[in-house]
């Protein structure tokens, strides 16, 4: 079976966000696409209090200046599109309170037709965590575990009813209710991380960084799925940060999906071999406008599939 493809929808500043979000996603759609993605940046410290992921040193990229709202980005998207599902890659859950989160995912899954997937992350900016103002960085693992809880509760039956650490829910009629169980998706970075996946989520969320690496990845979250008991499979969607350039990009340090798109789509079947569900391509940051956005997409799109993917 051909591995689903997925692509990022228009975040970055050299894009219209109320016209090339719609434009991009029915355009996506129509390419074949079966899957659209928002990230979550929700600042950009001047200057850098601390380095891209927490790395001393490390400098923000540009593209992450000024990022808009990812689910008012997503909710673009919905009337816009018929069938393709609507993801995060990832929501920060942390820096929103839990009721309104489930909230608003829940009503706009209602309003999608059922087509939301919700991959969650606990992220590492400092400044994101002091300006949300939702709880401190140092308890992200503890607030994720209380958005799960609070999404099973509200997207559950009426009355809701949940008594936690940020969120109090008194016997309440909580909706619209998702059309379906919204799929959650998350890291598996850690032993922790793995195991709240196996049992709490629905799904894994990895960047390609290399198809080997992904693959031992993968290999070692299934065998620790298998030691828990966990019989439910794991869906997986793999995110490809792609580096889009006209040309053959022809260093030695070429790395994975950087490059024209005979070798971003080399890399795509190198990554879709070890298995994986779905990979979703971040193509948004280095296209110039919403144009190119859409024409490398549909090149990379029919390209990928000529070639098996």
């Amino acid at each position: 079976m051909a591995t689903r493809l997925g692509l990022s929808l228009p975040q970055a500043q050299q894009y219209d966000i109320g016209q090339d979000v719609p434009d991009v996603a029915r355009t996506a759609e129509q390419i074949g696409y079966e899957s659209l993605w928002v990230y979550e940046r929700a600042l950009f410290p001047q200057p850098a209090t601390q380095g891209l992921y927490g790395i001393p040193g490390l400098p923000w990229p540009e593209m992450y200046r000024g990022v808009p709202d990812p689910l008012v980005t997503l909710t673009l998207a919905v009337t816009a599109t018929e069938r393709v599902r609507l993801g995060t890659s990832v929501l920060v859950a942390p820096l929103h309170g839990p009721f309104q989160l489930a909230r608003t995912l829940g009503t706009l899954d209602a309003a999608s037709g059922g087509r939301v997937v919700a991959g969650l992350g606990t992220g590492w900016s400092l400044d994101e965590y002091a300006a949300a103002g939702v709880a401190p960085f140092e308890e992200r693992g503890q607030v994720l575990d209380e958005v799960l809880d609070v999404c099973q509760a509200v997207w559950g039956p009426d009355p809701v009813t949940y008594e936690g650490r940020l969120t109090k829910i008194a016997p309440s009629a909580v909706g619209p209710k998702p059309a379906r169980p919204i799929p959650i998706l998350l890291p598996a970075n850690s032993k922790k991380a793995r195991t709240r996946l196996v049992e709490r989520a629905d799904g894994w969320m990895p960047v390609a960084m290399g198809a080997e690496q992904l693959g031992a990845q993968w290999r070692q979250l299934q065998d620790f799925a298998a030691e828990r008991g966990r019989t439910k499979p794991i869906e997986s969607v793999a995110r490809a940060n792609a580096q889009y350039t006209p040309k053959a990009y022809d260093g030695a340090d070429r790395a994975p999906f950087q490059g024209n798109v005979e070798q971003i789509v080399a890399d795509l079947k190198a990554h879709a071999e070890v298995g994986v569900d779905e990979i979703l391509i971040e193509l948004q940051g280095t296209a110039r406008d919403a144009q190119e956005l859409k024409d490398v997409a549909a090149e990379v799109f029919t390209a990928a599939r000529a070639a098996g993917v």
